[in-house]
């Protein structure tokens, strides 16, 4: 009897106030164990690019997705950060048998699907999935942040720091901002307090 396929999967940017959202889905490799593997937040930004080149190496097989900014605003946050993870679960080659989610939601999928709190710190597949989304959505930021240096992406990849939001009252609101999230709506609807 074959061993059965079980994907991690994560999600990385609910919270920010710019840039799309991204998941991953990792199916590990058994015979090649990954050292290090952790809840990305836990880990520095050099160690998280040491891992995903590990991952994407070594996994038996690994995707990522995102969601829209206009697909963040359309659905809600919570449905686009599935709908990201149901992206990224059905790009895997081969396809999972059963997948394990960090958190408390799990997306629409063909397969089994178990969520669990704090996978991405206790799962090996889900911390993976967690630094692939994470570095994903990073380089994406540092992409955007190129484009629209005036909002500081590249420091605070798009969160509501002090910096962001004052970017935001002397630029206003750009094509890459979630004009559903409450700072930027207000702002939209011209409240600057």
């Amino acid at each position: 009897m074959k061993a059965l396929l079980v994907a991690g999967v994560d999600e990385a940017g609910r919270g920010p106030l710019a840039g799309p959202v991204y998941a991953a889905a990792v199916i590990l490799d058994p015979a090649r164990p990954i050292e290090g593997l952790d809840d990305s937040k836990k880990l520095s930004a050099k160690t998280r690019e040491r891992l995903a080149a590990s991952i994407r190496s070594q996994a038996l097989a690994w995707a990522v997705a995102a969601s829209s900014v206009v697909e963040i605003d359309s659905l809600n946050i919570l449905q686009a950060s599935l709908l990201a993870m149901r992206r990224a679960v059905e790009a895997l080659r081969p396809q999972p048998d059963a997948i394990e989610v960090d958190g408390l939601f799990c997306p629409m999928v063909a397969m089994p699907a178990q969520a669990i709190v704090r996978g991405d710190s206790s799962v090996a597949a889900i911390a993976a999935a967690s630094i692939l989304a994470k570095t994903a959505r990073d380089a994406e930021l540092l992409r955007l942040a190129a484009i629209y240096p005036q909002y500081g992406l590249d420091r605070h990849k798009g969160y509501p720091t002090a910096v962001h939001l004052a970017a935001l009252k002397k630029h206003g609101v750009a094509i890459i901002h979630r004009r559903s999230f409450a700072p930027v709506r207000r702002l939209l609807e011209g409240n600057t307090s």
